[in-house]
């Protein structure tokens, strides 16, 4: 029996792992349970998975579940602190995060410090703070088993094979809904134009990083921790059918890829049951349907969200912190009708363009940048 704790569980990342869980129950057991204010989604699961601990972010949240769940021996905490002690509960044997943002920083290096492996889907613990968290896994030999669909892809393409051996990541992209639109197109797009996603399901914010393609851009970043490699040895390479999940070109002109279909399912399980496969239902690849393959290079003058994230990941101490935390910010306040879509990656520019990097910063230096970041767009914004 696997012992996970799931941080993140009511969004999609969340509830696909359980949709693995339902798929492998005398194998997956929830021990702990965490998520932001989605009370009613909380309850459910609660209800169905029955886990020690439930960790709510919103104080009153807590207390509505535990009125919710009375009837039940489950014990409801909150805040950071609670986020902590889900991450480390003493049952668990793997904590899956998938928390979106820098929220996820602390409870996963608390997660490591108690020597629980750990499956991860949130971006920003690598982008922000990679050089802490790489370092605390190897002296804590806990593995970080990589549940983005990409990673997972490069994870995959390297079993088996030396480390040593690899000369490049080949990082994949759909291109995004707006894929072969120029600069002067993106003026007037909407919240809804740029949430249809046309091949992925994923949580609101994700899904405009992947428009924008800063998503793949914290990928990039991603990637170098992950696997040691330079920046400048990750190339994006856009993939509309998304068939091919990602890469790695090895050192005698070897591509190994992984494919299938868009599901997240997949990475997930790769990673809790790692270095095992298991069945699991659903759609499988024909490549007879399909058909055909195509590959384009990135439009970066018209999509500078991937430019300003290889800059950030070239320049490295603070500055990724800074590029994520701005976009952050500016994601939210589009969602909001804020601002405009051009302005996110404006925004994003001004704020690295402002930064005083900081060359090896501590957790307390990071998340000083991110506030930095978001006063910095605030005032813009007014």
């Amino acid at each position: 029996m696997n012992n996970i704790s799931l941080l993140g569980s009511t969004g999609s990342i969340g509830t696909q792992t359980l949709e693995v869980v339902d798929e492998n129950p005398e194998e997956l057991k929830v021990v702990a349970l965490a998520a932001g204010k989605s009370v009613e989604k909380m309850e459910a699961q609660v209800r169905k998975y029955r886990p020690e601990l439930v960790a709510m972010w919103s104080e009153q949240a807590a207390e509505d579940l535990r009125i919710r769940i009375k009837d039940l021996d489950v014990r409801v905490v909150s805040g950071m602190e609670g986020l902590i002690e889900a991450a480390t509960i003493d049952s668990a044997d793997v904590v899956l995060t998938a928390v979106v943002g820098m929220i996820g920083i602390r409870p996963t290096i608390a997660a490591i410090e108690a020597g629980k492996d750990i499956a991860l889907a949130n971006k920003e613990t690598l982008v922000c703070a990679g050089h802490i968290i790489m370092d605390l896994a190897r002296k804590n030999n806990v593995r970080i088993l990589p549940v983005d669909s990409e990673h997972s892809a490069i994870f995959q393409s390297l079993q088996g094979e030396p480390a040593d051996k690899v000369s490049k990541i080949l990082l994949t992209a759909s291109g995004g809904p707006f894929r072969g639109k120029k600069p002067q197109d993106l003026k007037g797009i909407q919240v809804e134009d740029a949430l249809k996603h046309p091949n992925w399901a994923m949580g609101r914010k994700i899904t405009i990083d992947s428009s924008t393609l800063v998503n793949k851009g914290l990928e990039v970043m991603e990637a170098h921790w992950l696997f040691n490699v330079d920046v400048d040895d990750i190339t994006v390479v856009v993939h509309p059918q998304s068939v091919i999940h990602s890469a790695v070109e090895y050192v005698d002109g070897a591509v190994i890829a992984q494919l299938g279909t868009p599901d997240m399912r997949l990475p997930i399980e790769y990673a809790l049951f790692y270095p095992d496969r298991r069945p699991l239902s659903g759609k499988r690849l024909n490549l007879f349907d399909i058909g055909t393959l195509t590959f384009e290079k990135p439009d970066m003058d018209t999509f500078k969200g991937l430019s300003l994230a290889i800059r950030a990941a070239k320049c490295g101490g603070s500055m990724p912190t800074a590029f994520n935390a701005a976009n952050e910010k500016a994601v939210s306040l589009f969602l909001d009708r804020k601002i405009g879509y051009t302005d996110i990656t404006d925004l994003i520019e001004k704020v690295m363009d402002d930064h005083i990097v900081i060359e090896n910063p501590t957790v307390e230096e990071i998340l000083s940048a991110e506030a930095e970041a978001y006063e910095y767009i605030m005032g813009e914004v007014k």
